[in-house]
């Protein structure tokens, strides 16, 4: 089944065929009106640069305007081998169709609402027949019966006609069109950007990289460049200012060699707050007592640090070789890479 797409917005026509899947492009008088189109021809040109096929009206009150008007586009430059002349179905439209076929020039009868409709204009040999779903239901009409019946016929009687399914308005008429049998549908940008969306395929996905990234990434590649420490000596105030200024729920506490001698977390801190009130800022942190951290190695994966603060409930790690600190690991880290 060929896939269209239905517009004349540039943007939405560069990411459409960006996928490398979209057959060409159909347009519309009505799409060239409401973009605020003036310059018709320029625009139409335009498209014929950016996509593989085009199709495009070709107006006329009789037989031979339409005829006359898909000639004048071909001579301002359109490749007739790679533009659909776009003809309404009526008597003089199937006369056109007939007459620009039988010339080896392309045409999509369209505004197709009725199953006779669909065949005057394959006996007229056009290219496609395109039937209106969207519009068609609007008015309380079978309009996949209508589809299903256009395309048996094209098939029991062996037209060389595809069967276009148009007016797309929602992703359901994109799976009605597959189990119709359809040979080709267009559809506008808004339904085709989301045809492969599913919540079971974000999940999955989601769940794989972050199986990934526990496996492969190690802490030293997640760690931020800030390594909050805080000498022994100083106070409480001096271990918020350097929670604060690296953005982490705690510091270090390094002895007069530099090496790890405790930890201080924002959860110490609420609790001295409670306990002593804002006096406590001013008390230095060897007064408390100093808890060591749980630490993990640069080199160790992520899923080893993930382990560590699930099983021992805490928030935070520091990173370290032996009793030298290299920053400090936060769950918050951890939250934002979706691996806990």
């Amino acid at each position: 089944m060929e896939l269209y797409l239905d517009s004349v917005d540039f943007k939405e026509i560069e990411a459409a065929f960006d996928l490398g899947i979209v057959t060409g492009l159909t347009t519309t008088p009505t799409f060239l009106h409401k973009q605020g189109i003036t310059d018709i021809d320029g625009t139409i040109l335009k498209l014929a640069e950016m996509v593989p096929i085009l199709q495009v009206e070709a107006l006329g009150k009789k037989a031979e305007d339409i005829v006359a008007e898909a000639h004048r586009q071909i001579e301002m430059g359109l490749n007739p081998e790679k533009t659909v002349f776009k003809v309404p179905v009526d008597n003089e439209g199937i006369k056109a169709c007939s007459m620009l076929t039988s010339q080896g020039i392309m045409v999509n009868v369209h505004l197709v609402y009725t199953l006779q409709q669909a065949y005057m204009a394959t006996l007229a040999g056009a290219t496609y027949v395109c039937p209106l779903v969207g519009r068609l239901q609007d008015q309380g009409h079978d309009a996949l019966g209508l589809v299903e019946a256009c395309v048996d016929m094209v098939e029991k009687y062996g037209f060389d006609t595809k069967i276009m399914f148009s007016s797309v308005r929602h992703a359901e008429h994109v799976r009605n069109a597959i189990n119709v049998g359809v040979h080709t549908i267009t559809v506008p940008w808004g339904v085709m950007k989301n045809l492969t969306s599913n919540n079971l395929t974000t999940l999955g996905a989601d769940q794989f990289f972050e199986h990934t990234r526990l496996t492969t990434v190690k802490v030293s590649e997640v760690i931020s460049e800030h390594n909050p420490t805080v000498a022994q000596s100083a106070t409480v105030a001096d271990a918020l200012a350097s929670m604060s200024a690296s953005k982490t729920g705690a510091t270090t506490i390094l002895d007069a060699n530099g090496k790890i001698a405790g930890i201080f977390t924002d959860g110490d801190l609420r609790r001295l707050l409670v306990e002593e009130g804002t006096n406590a800022l001013s008390h230095p942190l060897a007064s408390f007592g100093n808890k060591q951290p749980l630490t993990i190695a640069p080199g160790a994966l992520l899923m080893h640090a993930v382990d560590l603060i699930k099983k021992h409930k805490v928030d935070n790690l520091v990173v370290a070789e032996g009793d030298i600190a290299f920053g400090m690991l936060d769950v918050q880290d951890l939250v934002k890479l979706n691996v806990i």
